[in-house]
């Protein structure tokens, strides 16, 4: 059984696309864990286009900070819980001055506790320019170490490139 997906891709890939159609075939509860907060106008745009997006099976649970906990209350067998995204949820960790590193810890606990399926999508910001501000470049370097932390222990792993899943790992090779 498949419990935890990892999709990774830039901006606008199709990640988060893909996840929401991986996880409405399947049966059972449907919860998005929502990461982001909308502190301007724009923002606020996009949440509300995710949201009309799905469909009425979806359950909406947002939190910012604390993903284990979530993932405790409601990783129960049945349910699919979609969690977009990481990114968003380091740079919120990073600007509320957390423990990233026990944070990531937590998360990594809370997802080998799941009973159901967990579907991540994470921005793959290291492929690009090298960022000019030192706060720049340690979000870099903080996403591309939790992208390679989840990846070690997800089921599955997804790089996400112009709507197209190049699956880089499989559980099942069923999926091939």
């Amino acid at each position: 059984m498949i419990r935890t997906t990892l999709l990774l891709g830039g901006a606008r890939s199709g990640k988060s696309r893909l996840a929401q159609a991986l996880a409405e075939q399947e049966e059972g509860r449907l919860i998005y864990v929502a990461t982001a907060a909308a502190h301007d106008g724009e923002m606020a745009e996009r949440i509300a286009r995710h949201q009309q997006d799905r469909c009425a099976r979806w359950e909406t649970v947002e939190e910012q900070l604390d993903l284990a906990g979530v993932l405790d209350r409601h990783g129960r067998e049945g349910n699919v819980l979609l969690v977009d995204c990481l990114t968003l949820w380091l740079s919120n960790l990073m600007l509320a001055e957390r423990d990233l590193g026990a944070a990531a810890e937590a998360l990594v606990t809370a997802l080998a506790r799941q009973e159901g399926h967990v579907i991540l999508v994470s921005n793959e910001v290291g492929s690009g320019i090298v960022p000019e501000t030192p706060l720049g470049r340690a979000f870099r370097d903080e996403a591309g170490r939790l992208n390679q932390t989840i990846a070690a222990k997800a089921d599955r792993v997804a790089l996400v490139v112009a709507g197209l899943p190049l699956w880089l790992k499989l559980a099942d090779r069923r999926m091939a």
